[in-house]
């Protein structure tokens, strides 16, 4: 019995220190997920003010709307394209909703090239999201290179032009990082609202952490590779709407001031 009880007690101890370690593992894992940065950041609502001090020739086009009067958010996708891309384009077409969408090189961009092409052809913002989701913190910055070139070559070769926006893989940025995307003529862009897609596939909660979170100049960060994704995007769009949201790409937020190669943005 003596044996029996200690047994227990260290398989209950074992029990313990592999929940305490999947605790903190989630919780790492939000914290990675979050944008979290140490790099100074700019808020969009300061470069369309910066903007006014350059000449109009200077300034860039307004999108659908005029972002320095009107209630203005980003609706962003990371990872695609994927087989849930098509219908995502549907919804975005019917609702007149242009997107920006940060993508992936390896298994999405050469696995879908017409749908590359077709967020391009109907005017959402097609940006890098790295070639295969390496941390760009984590490796060398010829290595970081070489994520950030290998998606801009594939995706100049399909649209005619190379992004000029990236959104580095869980928003892991550094000085080094800037310094590699400013030399490939990229700003780095992160966001303020994130429902967690990757968490679950239940559209009504996804709907709701967007539209709880969402304010004016907001960044709203999903992915249209999970399953529950795309179907809470046409309650999303509606729910803001009526609340006064007018949406554009990220570029379009910006304006008409433009994002600078280097820089990091983030409401």
């Amino acid at each position: 019995m003596p044996a029996a009880k200690s047994k227990m007690k260290r398989s209950a101890k074992g029990f313990r220190r592999a929940a305490s370690m999947t605790a903190m593992t989630a919780a790492v894992m939000a914290v990675a997920l979050t944008g979290c940065t140490k790099v100074d950041t700019t808020a969009p609502s300061s470069v369309r003010k910066d903007a006014a001090s350059v000449s109009v020739k200077s300034q860039a086009k307004l999108g659908t709307a005029d972002c320095r009067k009107a209630k203005c958010v980003a609706l962003t996708f990371d990872a695609g394209p994927s087989e849930n891309s098509p219908r995502l384009l549907d919804i975005l077409k019917e609702e007149k909703v242009p997107a920006t969408f940060f993508l992936l090189g390896k298994n999405h961009i050469a696995e879908h090239p017409e749908l590359v092409k077709r967020m391009a052809a109907e005017g959402h913002e097609v940006a890098s999201h790295t070639w295969s989701h390496k941390i760009l913190t984590d490796i060398t910055p010829d290595e970081a290179r070489e994520e950030l070139r290998r998606p801009n070559e594939a995706i100049e070769k399909l649209i005619g032009h190379k992004p000029t926006l990236m959104r580095p893989p869980q928003g892991r940025t550094n000085p080094d990082v800037n310094k590699v995307s400013r030399e490939e003529g990229l700003s780095e862009v992160l966001w303020s609202v994130t429902a967690k897609d990757y968490t679950t596939n239940d559209s009504a909660l996804i709907q709701k952490r967007v539209i709880d979170q969402t304010k004016r100049d907001g960044i709203i960060l999903l992915h249209d590779i999970y399953k529950g994704t795309v179907p809470a995007v046409p309650g999303i769009i509606d729910e803001l709407k009526k609340r006064g949201y007018v949406f554009v790409t990220v570029p379009q937020l910006l304006a008409p001031g433009k994002a600078e190669p280097g820089k990091v943005y983030r409401p």
